[in-house]
């Protein structure tokens, strides 16, 4: 019994959506590395889950210097827009990856790893915990509306964070028995929407990409009779409504499925697609992360 009490609990590493908010996870990852905190096991959805694979690798030194590293026009050359299934098909992302990182199957990571993603078929979370590392991260990052579905196994895939934005449930199920959970949705709702006499061109990501985004997909939107009633661009309102979702989805997950800590950056001011601000989201991570050790001491883990 006395060895039983003294045993060190298998810890799970949850990594949650937030598209761009997701290089906080990086921040995070290091931090509590720093302060002797290492996972035994790790779970992922959507950017979460790019991380997490690139952790669970081994690559994420290597993959923060990259991130740091990116401009604007790194990230409009990652992008293939096409109108059928999503604005991107993510084939150029991924092949970048597959370059970069090698890939391997799940299984022979160095820490054990499951990404989620949603089937459209039945709207059931899906575990994706064998097979290519990269095809998982891919099915899981697969935003609707952004990213085109992945065809997995006779089933049509998206982003997991339709379901599942912060996997407690799948790191439990893996077996681990202490869960830090890093919530990317924290403070979201009651964020300023952008309208489009603000969106300036040095601001927006991808300056001729984002500008012909923006033309393409504000010519639904009716012309307001004073400008103070000007509606938000498609992306602003698409970004916007799936971050609500995900922050109701998240509480109400995480009320049935309380993780033992909970990390949260603030980062609501980050645009969807702004991948170009690693330096901000890491530095916030490790802030965050910070935060926390207090509490991570008193469960015997800092």
């Amino acid at each position: 019994m006395h060895l039983l009490n003294h045993r060190k609990p298998r810890i799970g590493l949850v990594l949650g959506s937030g598209s761009a908010r997701g290089w906080a996870h990086i921040g995070v990852i290091r931090t509590l590395e720093e302060h002797g905190i290492v996972p035994d096991v790790i779970s992922g959805t959507s950017i979460g889950s790019l991380v997490g694979a690139v952790y669970g690798i081994g690559a994420l030194p290597d993959f923060e210097t990259w991130v740091r590293g990116l401009g604007i026009k790194d990230v409009v050359s990652l992008m293939d827009l096409r109108l059928d299934g999503g604005m991107l098909k993510g084939e150029r992302l991924m092949g970048f990856f597959k370059q970069k990182f090698i890939d391997r199957p799940i299984e022979e990571l160095k820490l054990p790893f499951g990404a989620v993603a949603t089937s459209l078929h039945t709207g059931s979370e899906v575990w994706l915990r064998s097979g290519s590392t990269i095809d998982a991260v891919r099915a899981s990052i697969a935003l609707p509306g952004l990213f085109s579905p992945v065809w997995h196994q006779d089933q049509l895939l998206v982003d997991g964070g339709l379901v599942n934005p912060v996997p407690v449930s799948l790191a439990r199920a893996m077996g681990a028995e202490l869960l830090i959970a890093v919530d990317l949705n924290a403070g979201l709702i009651g964020r300023h929407v952008a309208k489009p006499a603000s969106v300036e061109p040095e601001t927006a990501v991808g300056n001729e990409w984002m500008q012909k985004l923006y033309r393409n997909f504000s010519s639904w939107l009716p012309e307001p009779r004073e400008a103070s009633q000007r509606l938000p661009s498609m992306l602003d309102v698409l970004a916007t409504s799936l971050n609500i979702m995900q922050v109701r989805i998240t509480r109400s997950r995480m009320a049935g499925e309380p993780p033992d800590v909970v990390i949260a950056p603030k980062l609501a001011h980050m645009g969807l697609m702004d991948f170009h601000r690693a330096d901000m989201a890491i530095e916030e991570g490790v802030r965050a992360a910070k935060a926390v050790i207090p509490a991570l001491k008193e469960l015997g883990l800092a």
